[in-house]
């Protein structure tokens, strides 16, 4: 059998493997994590569970989704640049086209019970980011200092609203970790082999920068509102630390502030990508969908899937090569831990505005978002189960009340 044989045959296996994945990985992106180690480590054994929790500490290392990441890579180790693509539109097409049908279903959420639908997923919507902000504040602040780090990010967002107060807090947060971060345990220490060279590395990398710093000027100098759709969702794509759900504020402040999407739409999808299966990145293709103005429709969410992807997935090539010896650096891992711990401010930030304020109007609303809350931490229950119980719950609220 020929190389190019063996090569295309592995590309459909990583393309089924991660098919049946998209479309039962419920949980959000540690839940992914726990899919993944599953099915290739210890079912297919792919790698080893040292090369495996090394490539998960070197994706949690980059801004971007860190599952679709370690997805990314698994299919580049299996099947090579091909087979990173098969990994990625398996796992993630799923529930980008559930969250697209959603999108243009969102008609039908007129009149009383669609308005209970949708205040019912507002609900959902505040007990997962309160779960989110709880657990993340338990990992990345599990001291005096980078609680503290957390807190001036809250600060700081507050103060400077937008993406560039939840930019001026990360950077802030990663200076603030080179003083009062260092000393933790280093990274797990193996080897990953991947066949990235230095060349292609350097290449992703001036890549990830030119559209980084390129498209806001294009985009002036144009005037192109397709310009601005793609530099507003790669921006939020390039700035994520933290998981999936970090990316809320950041894609707020790019299409809710400036008018694209209303704020109850804005937290209607959200409240929806719970409930599906695969990354919650693809979030970002129900946006695309509802874009006012164009583009929109099949068109924006196809733009925005692959803005809020591309950043993430260019980093991860460019630091292949470069990892083994760059992680040793005690600088780099403090600078990381100051700046997760102020992405758990900018969360904590965005669970009051303008998730809290636009969802808890009264104490019944309350008692549903503590209900989906204690559901999630306490009981272990699934996020698409929630989005169930408590979207039925603020439905049975809005009408009975």
């Amino acid at each position: 059998m020929t190389q190019q044989a063996v090569t295309a045959g592995r590309v459909r296996e990583v393309f089924r493997a991660f098919l049946l994945l998209g479309l039962t990985s419920f949980g959000g992106p540690i839940a992914h994590l726990g899919y993944f180690r599953t099915e290739f480590v210890a079912r297919r054994k792919w790698l080893t569970e040292q090369a495996y929790a090394d490539l998960v500490a070197l994706c949690q290392f980059l801004p971007g989704p860190a599952s679709s990441q370690v997805g990314f890579a698994l299919g580049l180790m299996r099947g090579g640049p091909w087979g990173a693509a098969a990994a990625w539109l398996a796992f993630t097409l799923p529930s980008a086209m559930i969250l697209v049908l959603f999108a243009y279903g969102a008609f039908l959420m007129e009149g009383a019970i669609g308005s209970g639908i949708i205040h019912g997923l507002k609900l959902v919507a505040v007990a997962i980011v309160a779960n989110a902000v709880w657990g993340m504040a338990r990992n990345l602040c599990p001291d005096r200092q980078r609680a503290t780090i957390a807190l001036a990010a809250v600060l700081i967002v507050v103060l400077f609203s937008g993406p560039l107060g939840q930019v001026a807090a990360i950077v802030a947060g990663g200076l603030a970790g080179i003083w009062y971060c260092r000393g933790q345990a280093s990274f797990p220490d193996s080897h990953l082999n991947f066949s990235v060279s230095r060349k292609a590395g350097g290449v992703a990398f001036l890549l990830f920068l030119i559209f980084l710093v390129g498209l806001p000027f294009m985009t002036w100098a144009t005037g192109s509102q397709t310009l601005d759709v793609i530099d507003a969702f790669y921006r939020a794509g390039a700035l994520v630390f933290g998981g999936g759900h970090v990316v809320l504020p950041l894609l707020e402040a790019e299409v809710v502030q400036p008018g694209w999407v209303t704020s109850d739409e804005f937290l209607t999808g959200y409240g929806a990508a719970q409930a599906v299966p695969g990354p919650l990145f693809t979030f970002s293709a129900y946006l695309g969908a509802i874009l006012e103005p164009e583009p929109n429709g099949l068109v924006g969410a196809g733009l925005a899937l692959l803005a809020i992807f591309v950043p993430g997935f260019l980093l991860l090539i460019a630091i292949l090569p470069f990892w083994g010896a760059f992680r040793q650096y005690a600088t780099a891992q403090a600078v990381m831990r100051g700046a997760n711990a102020a992405v758990v401010g900018i969360l904590g930030a965005a669970l009051y505005e303008p998730v809290w304020t636009s969802a808890v109007l009264g104490a019944h609303d309350f008692a549903m978002a503590l209900t989906g809350f204690v559901l999630l931490t306490a009981w272990k229950i699934p996020p698409w189960l929630v989005v169930i119980i408590v979207g039925l719950g603020g439905l049975s609220v809005s009408l009975l009340l």
